[in-house]
């Protein structure tokens, strides 16, 4: 009797540990999107946690130092590295989307202070939420910038 009372509390103590664990790991859980992604999913995305890439467009830019808030507007970029590097690596990927008007685009809002690499051609990784209105709010931005000049810096760096 005493050895059953055991075995029950702890399958029970055991059920509650899985319960949390899933139910924390799903409630934190991120997907990770391109600009296309998001525009195919639509509103069945809205409101969910989620991770996004795109090509910043330059002339989007926008700062409103009183607020600290940011806007800017993303062109879609592949999320598959293989591909990035079949089509001339990440700098020449992040120039054809940023030039091409034909692809998707998503504008982004954020607060808090404006990045220095923030420029046209970087490549925004965001978490955050797209909103009702279409437009990404997101709680962290971070920034690649490829130089077209990478392969110079080694051998620049050899003279010194």
């Amino acid at each position: 009797m005493q050895r059953t009372k055991f075995f029950l509390g702890g399958a029970l103590i055991l059920a509650a540990v899985v319960y949390l664990i899933f139910s924390s790991t799903q409630a934190s859980a991120q997907y990770f999107m391109t600009v296309d992604e998001v525009k195919a999913e639509g509103s069945s995305v809205v409101g969910k946690s989620l991770r996004l890439s795109g090509a910043v467009l330059g002339d989007t830019i926008q700062y409103d130092s009183d607020t600290l808030t940011l806007t800017f507007d993303v062109a879609h970029v592949s999320g598959d590295n293989s591909e990035i590097e079949a089509q001339g690596g990440l700098a020449e990927v992040l120039e054809q989307a940023v030039n091409d008007p034909t692809r998707q685009r998503l504008s982004v809002s954020y607060v808090g202070a404006k990045p220095d690499l923030l420029r046209g051609e970087a490549q925004a990784i965001m978490t955050g939420k797209l909103g009702d209105d279409g437009v990404f709010y997101a709680d962290e931005l971070l920034l690649k910038c490829p130089t077209k000049y990478e392969e110079a810096v080694p051998e620049q760096a050899a003279t010194k």
